[in-house]
């Protein structure tokens, strides 16, 4: 038996999301954000005066893309983390995909002068 795997690799665009995903800056944008969902779910579990609003500041974190499984599924309390997660990935890949970008244009001005 080879060493060669049984099944097909991932495709170019399954790479390109997994590049984006890895950079330090897309990384550093989901650990925020996960730290703030985990901030809200303390403060509205405690009976302050914060916690009615405290929800919001993760989903606005996470906007716009977070706003799109809001309009288009129904209510629900499992609904807002689908959001939250949803835009946070939305972001960060968005944010993976600008910073590569930008390392590449940089790279490739410098060759040029």
């Amino acid at each position: 038996m080879t060493g060669k795997s049984l099944g097909p690799g991932p495709t170019a665009p399954a790479r390109r999301l997994g590049h984006a995903l890895k950079d330090v800056f897309a990384l550093g944008y989901l650990v925020v954000c996960a730290g703030l969902v985990v901030w809200a779910y303390v403060v509205s579990a405690s009976d302050g005066s914060d916690a009615s609003m405290a929800g919001v500041i993760p989903l606005l974190a996470t906007a716009p893309a977070s706003f799109v499984p809001l309009v288009l599924l129904p209510e629900g309390a499992a609904l807002f983390l689908v959001a939250i997660v949803f835009g946070a990935l939305v972001n960060a890949l968005v944010i993976g995909w600008c910073a590569r970008a930008l390392r590449r244009g940089r790279s490739h001005d410098d060759s040029v002068s």
